[in-house]
């Protein structure tokens, strides 16, 4: 992005110099050229604006399917067990010696101002647009608000102080603006977008599973927020940011279109054929099955040499690597495990692979073109939020209750009946440890994990809870070599170079 800053610059400079010719030539536009404000006639238009920013989110370098090299890799739950060739960068991530100079580190942030940038032309022109229904207006913004919320937040929670841009810049406004925000000014405009979305749009309380956002997944990411600010940057407003979870969390979890939790069976969240009707899904990026272009290699991808659970396409690779950490994790006899995972027993392959997401249909085809759609928002979260919240505000009854709701539906025993286990009870011997392991294996490979441990531990916390690991259930990722400076992700060089003092460094790197 900045290179291509530079670039207008100059060529800038270069027609200020000419210009003073006056030659004629030098004034002529191209004829078939049309410009962003010309793109924006019609509410159809806007429309198809709103849908690239959801389409931004499929790249692989967004908060897709892909995106676990910056989520679960960054965690204790999977990894590349390969620091060779081509592996070599995506190996820093887990390997907790991740550089600035990391291409794919810098592709995500690239790929998450763009998301960013689209959000922000949508609702920089739209006012120029007229609308025969003004509830349609204000859906589409409140779309586009919510998507730049979701990705602030993304930012915000992986970098810590990040540029703050919430309109289109000019070459000379973008070069201004090359700066880190505080995160407590960046934490301010995702709840501020979030709260005109929940207030001021007519968005339904659920969509149906369409890939488009709702006031239920609006007041979730709310909750997720002031849960976040209040365990992570804002000790002065604990509480308020902590009763503020609770509400928006509350709310959202009161627009849910079913009982209990346990009236929806695990495999059901995940099975293709019931993506459009399973009640637990909240928001996700939708696929086509069989489709060249949109349809997921997720299950494919996941395939370990020698298996056919996931996908009819044949794969010699070693699928997706599963922590020897987080196998331990599972308790004896979770069927979430038995779902989760598998170990692949071929001459080649002998590891343990991801079997969650599956699509072993014919019409995903030996190409392995699956269907799966992935979930960003699902109710079990929401209620494993609540329980986290309301232990922090000392409900505990109120926490366990919640707890028990994802307990009882995965077929394990209730909390209080657990703690009677002298393991469970010495591997978790405080709520909040219990919450962490329940959403560990609840919702395992769904990128939270990284997310889950920087808001329950301080980084110091986060430390010693890594240094106590065994390295022997790691692989060849070294644990010796998380630190401090691992809590967030290095500023990419190329934008820290461009300006060292408004684009500082973090601390470590």
């Amino acid at each position: 992005m900045k290179r291509k800053l530079i670039a207008i610059t100059c060529l800038a400079a270069g027609m200020a110099i000419f210009q003073s010719c006056k030659k004629d030539f030098l004034n002529e536009s191209d004829p078939n050229a049309i410009t962003v404000d010309e793109s924006y006639k019609t509410p159809n238009d806007v429309l198809l604006a709103v849908n690239g920013i959801y389409q931004s989110l499929r790249s692989s370098n967004n908060i897709g399917e892909s995106s676990d090299l910056w989520t679960d890799q960054r965690s204790d739950d999977t990894g590349t067990n390969d620091n060779q060739s081509n592996a070599g960068e995506p190996f820093q991530f887990n390997n907790f010696s991740i550089l600035p100079s990391n291409t794919y580190l810098k592709s995500h942030w690239v790929s998450l101002y763009t998301t960013i940038t689209r959000a922000n032309t949508v609702l920089s022109h739209i006012d120029q647009v007229t609308f025969t229904d003004n509830n349609q207006k204000l859906q589409y913004t409140a779309e586009a608000k919510f998507l730049r919320a979701l990705i602030y937040f993304h930012l915000v929670r992986t970098w810590g102080d990040v540029p703050l841009v919430t309109k289109p810049l000019s070459a000379t406004e973008l070069t201004d603006a090359t700066f880190r925000e505080k995160q407590e000014v960046v934490y301010q405009q995702i709840v501020a977008d979030l709260k005109e979305v929940i207030n001021n749009s007519p968005l339904p309380n659920l969509q149906a599973p369409t890939g488009r956002t709702s006031k239920a997944a609006a007041n979730f990411l709310l909750g997720q927020v002031y849960l976040t600010m209040a365990t992570t940057i804002d000790p002065a407003n604990r509480q308020a940011n902590l009763n503020s979870a609770k509400t928006y969390l509350t709310n959202a979890y009161n627009m849910r279109t079913f009982g209990a939790l346990s009236s929806i069976p695990y495999t059901d969240v995940f099975d293709v054929s019931k993506k459009t009707t399973c009640p637990e899904l909240i928001f996700q990026i939708v696929n086509i099955q069989g489709d060249l272009t949109y349809s997921s290699p997720l299950a494919a991808n996941n395939q370990a040499k020698g298996e056919t659970i996931n996908s009819k396409k044949v794969t010699s690779g070693v699928g997706y690597n599963v922590t020897r950490d987080l196998i331990n994790e599972y308790e004896t006899g979770d069927p979430r495990m038995a779902f989760s995972v598998k170990f692949a027993n071929d001459a080649t392959v002998k590891d343990w692979f991801v079997t969650k997401f599956r699509d072993n249909s014919d019409k995903a085809t030996t190409n392995g073109y699956g269907g799966n759609d992935w979930i960003l928002m699902r109710y079990a979260d929401v209620i494993l939020s609540l329980a986290e919240v309301n232990s922090y505000l000392g409900d505990n009854a109120a926490a366990i209750s919640y707890l028990d709701q994802v307990r009882v539906r995965a077929g394990m025993p209730a909390y209080a009946v657990s703690l009677t286990n002298a393991d469970y009870a010495a591997r978790y011997p405080t709520l909040k440890l219990a919450i962490l392991h329940e959403r560990r294996v609840e919702l395992a490979f769904e990128h939270h994990r990284w997310y889950d441990l920087i808001r329950t531990f301080n980084t110091n916390e986060l430390v010693t809870y890594f240094k106590t690991k065994k390295q022997t259930d790691f692989g060849l990722a070294q644990l010796s070599n998380f630190n401090a400076k691992d809590r967030y992700y290095p500023i990419p060089f190329d934008e820290y170079k461009l300006n060292p003092d408004k684009m500082y460094q973090n601390p470590g790197y």
